[in-house]
């Protein structure tokens, strides 16, 4: 009997609860950080190094865009100052990212998530496997052939401990160091950076490397199918999961009577 091949949902949920939920409180906290990091850099779009800095200084990079402060001389206009509201909500997004990142760790790290999920396997830690991955995506061949239908590749899952385990930590590290309250009791969290300013500077170059892996994610999930994905990460469950069937009887002609 012929057989044709429909989309089902698989049984076991691609993503846990959790991983969904701390996705989604983790995406909406990095947009409003990303929304008042960008209102806080306009109100001094100069950055230097070292433990002071202010515009008689040299800085070390000098956005040329438009500043919300008269006192920072930049060609342009002068923008509305949003910096109150945007510097108090930047705090709390900050610690709602810090305490969803906290809980998201604690239970991969109870559940084995880190281990089988995240950490390439032995085989798979080998420049050949990155090579492999690059070509992959340069070619435009299914990930099955590299990382299997529903899991993460090598190259995938570098990224994500690059940014759990150096970016994160760095990004939370470089935020407290601008704080002058923790600084004074604290010292050693600006001084290790080469100061206060430095701090800022490597604040400013970390988030930049923060939205360009959130851009090459959205741009991955789109390239491997924005739907199927995005549906993964809200239900827990992906409709591509082909599952055979059988195709209806064909109606058969009769046959004329024998004399």
């Amino acid at each position: 009997m012929p057989r044709t091949t429909v989309l089902r949902e698989s049984e076991d949920p691609r993503h846990t609860a959790l991983v969904r939920l701390t996705h989604w409180i983790t995406t909406a906290a990095f947009f409003a950080l990303l929304l008042t990091g960008i209102e806080i850099v306009i109100s001094h779009p100069r950055f230097y190094w070292g433990e002071t800095g202010n515009v008689n200084m040299t800085p070390l990079v000098n956005l040329h865009i438009p500043s919300s402060r008269g006192t920072v001389p930049t060609g342009y206009r002068v923008l509305p100052d949003q910096n109150g509201w945007s510097r108090y909500l930047h705090f709390e997004a900050a610690w709602v990212l810090v305490l969803t990142g906290l809980i998201y760790l604690g239970a991969s790290l109870w559940n084995g998530h880190l281990r089988n999920d995240l950490f390439p396997p032995r085989g798979h830690r080998t420049w050949r496997a990155y090579r492999d991955v690059i070509a992959m995506y340069l070619h435009r061949r299914p990930p099955s052939e590299v990382s299997g239908a529903h899991g993460y590749n090598v190259m995938q899952r570098t990224a994500y401990l690059t940014v759990i385990f150096v970016l994160f930590p760095l990004i939370i590290w470089t935020g407290l160091a601008q704080s002058p309250s923790l600084v004074s009791a604290y010292p050693f969290l600006a001084t290790a950076l080469g100061g206060r300013q430095s701090a800022r500077t490597l604040h400013f170059l970390i988030s930049g490397a923060l939205l360009l892996f959130v851009l090459t994610h959205i741009a991955m999930v789109i390239h491997a199918g924005f739907r199927s994905h995005v549906r993964a990460m809200i239900t827990g469950r992906r409709s591509d999961t082909p599952a055979p069937t059988q195709a209806a009887p064909q109606p058969v002609a009769s046959l004329p009577e024998q004399p």
